[in-house]
Parts: structure tokens; C-alpha cells; sequence
């Protein structure tokens, strides 16, 4: 039997932050705090004290991989687009069992073997509720069009 969301959210460390559920939310947020980072994983209390590892190398990396929300100054469609593609891009990490994507901010002490910024000293600001996946994913679907190269 698995746990009950706000189980997880407690052991997870995420118990008495906002928990977002809307691209809005996430949006705004981002505009108060500036960079704001999304994380996949079983959460920052279990995050604590940890760095991420390049399962291809066996490399022990210098910070938590993380993906960036905050829109590149280049980018010229509404920010919720945005948002949608970096939740969508490594959604399927939210499907293993006990993942839960959330939103951080910290130091950026280097890049990880995709290029993602991998971050120290982290700060927990909220969860990415399964809603907000949704909505994401509904947006991705009628704003881009995947797979295309």
C-alpha cells in the first residue's frame, strides 16, 4: 500500500510549504524569488546532504541536478509555456515510485552531464502538485510539438 500524499509529503520534507497547483502559481513564484530550480526526486529532507550521481560514469557530482524555471531572456512566448516544457521534459522522472517534483533555489556550483545546473546549499520553496503536471502537460501538447528535430 502506498502512502497517502500528505504521508509523502511530510517524510519528503515538503510538509508546510505551498503546495502548487497550477502553472500560475508556479509562474508567480518564480517572478518573487527569480531563479527557482524543479526537482525530481524522493524530496529535501531525503535530498539532504546529498549530490546527484551520472548513472552513466558513476561520477559523483558536486550538487543536485536540477532544471531550471526561469524563462532565458530569449524566450518570446508566455511563461507558462515554459514552465510546461522544463516540468514536462523530465516528467517521467515524477512516475518512479515515491518521486515528487519540486521547486528549489540554492548556489549553482557547476553543470551536470546534460548541461543541467547542479545546485548547493538548497532551499526547498514548494511542491509541484500532480494538478499543476497536468496542466503542464495539456499546455505542452497544444503549444509545442515533441519529438520534432
Amino acid at each position: 500500500m502506498s502512502p497517502e500524499p500528505e504521508e509523502l509529503r511530510a517524510v519528503a520534507g515538503l510538509a508546510g510549504l505551498p503546495a502548487l497547483r497550477t502553472l500560475d502559481e508556479i509562474v508567480d513564484l518564480q517572478a518573487v524569488v527569480g531563479q527557482v530550480y524543479l526537482r525530481y526526486s524522493r524530496g529535501p529532507a531525503v535530498d539532504a546532504g546529498e549530490t546527484s550521481r551520472d548513472k552513466e560514469s558513476g561520477c559523483v557530482l558536486p550538487g543536485l541536478s536540477t532544471n531550471p524555471i526561469a524563462p532565458e531572456p530569449w524566450w518570446d512566448r508566455p511563461p507558462q509555456q515554459w514552465v510546461a516544457r522544463q516540468l514536462c521534459q523530465y516528467g517521467h522522472l515524477a512516475q518512479r515510485e515515491q518521486r515528487l517534483g519540486w521547486l528549489l533555489t540554492g548556489t549553482v556550483v557547476g553543470q551536470g552531464p546534460d548541461c543541467e545546473p547542479l545546485l548547493a546549499d538548497v532551499t526547498a520553496l514548494a511542491s509541484v502538485e500532480p494538478e499543476a503536471m497536468a496542466e503542464a502537460e495539456q499546455v505542452y501538447r497544444e503549444a509545442f510539438d515533441p519529438g520534432r528535430v
